[in-house]
């Protein structure tokens, strides 16, 4: 099979497709032949050699994934921890789900890895419910757009950030009720304007140190701030004195580190209470682009860069072409 070998260059990446053995599925696991795999900004830190992926699971790029198994032929969307941007995938059987009627079988690839993260961090971590409110940093992203459904579905209220005016539209289409452009306004101060003082309930920060302070000024008494990534830089100032008197909590999630059988709880849930969404039109994925693999690096240049909105596919059937 042919696989994505992506490594950092003067002109910013460098991606070929190289020859690989057929995966060979273990127990519990079944062959997916890959139709569409979805960028990840942790497919970048990878790239940079600063997360591999965990013990034991495939050292190739790619977190999610979108195809059919290969012995029946169901159509298929999956979260894995590696091995994605390829060809053929062994793909463990708790963490697959069936591709939603009606959805075009590579736009299902834009699900897993945005979806599950944000409700893994609103609703499991942060138990964000009806009548809350959410804040969503990067809104933009697959991540940021997935989590403003995500909490809507849960019936709460949403403010979700951007730095680029370009992207406040698809905010709003995906249903947030306040977009706010953070190179025009600090996000402090829009959110207090519209919904008054400490009023947020739970804050999805993939963002890092530029916004802990914020988030905790602007969370409601028992709030809580998930932290999902450090994209402005891993070392914060934190007020103690803040966070002890709105009783918050401060909670650090990744989705790729947890054990498979986690993972296959997660997405058990998930089946249940959001999968659906995509066939009642509640949820919806946003594609950036879908390029074949011999533009890759052009793609993983553009979500370095923070030009998508939304998520960027990589077209496995143009490969086998």
């Amino acid at each position: 099979m042919k696989r994505l070998a992506v490594t950092p260059s003067a002109e910013g990446y460098r991606a070929v497709l190289e020859e690989a053995p057929d995966p060979r599925p273990g127990p519990g696991e079944a062959l997916v032949r890959v139709a569409a795999s979805g960028l990840n900004r942790a497919d970048l830190s990878q790239i940079a050699g600063h997360y591999p992926p965990p013990p034991g699971e495939p050292e190739g790029l790619g977190l999610e994934l979108a195809g059919t198994v290969v012995e029946t032929g169901e159509r298929i969307c999956a979260l894995v921890a590696g091995g994605a941007h390829a060809e053929l995938a062994a793909v463990p059987v708790g963490q697959r789900m069936p591709a939603p009627a009606g959805m075009a079988l590579a736009d299902a690839a834009a699900i897993p890895e945005a979806f599950l993260t944000a409700f893994l961090n609103l609703a499991a971590e942060g138990g964000l419910a009806a009548g809350g409110r959410a804040l969503v940093h990067a809104g933009g992203s697959g991540v940021g757009l997935a989590a403003i459904q995500t909490a809507k579905r849960l019936g709460a209220e949403v403010a979700a950030t951007t730095r680029s005016a370009d992207k406040l539209a698809a905010l709003s289409a995906a249903g947030a009720d306040l977009a706010i452009d953070t190179r025009a306004d600090r996000f402090e101060d829009a959110i207090e304007r519209a919904w008054g003082r400490d009023a947020v309930d739970v804050v999805l920060d993939p963002v890092g140190a530029d916004t802990l302070a914020g988030d905790l000024a602007v969370l409601a008494r028992g709030g809580r701030v998930v932290t999902i990534a450090t994209m402005s830089g891993a070392k914060a100032t934190l007020d103690l004195s803040l966070l002890m008197r709105k009783a918050a909590r401060l909670i650090g999630s990744t989705l790729r580190s947890r054990s498979r059988e986690e993972k296959a709880r997660l997405i058990a849930r998930f089946r249940r209470e959001m999968l659906p969404g995509f066939e009642d039109g509640s949820l919806s994925v946003t594609i950036d682009a879908v390029v074949p693999p011999e533009r890759a690096a052009e793609a993983f240049a553009r979500m370095r860069d923070n030009r998508n909105t939304g998520k960027i596919l990589i077209d496995w059937t143009r490969a086998r072409e």
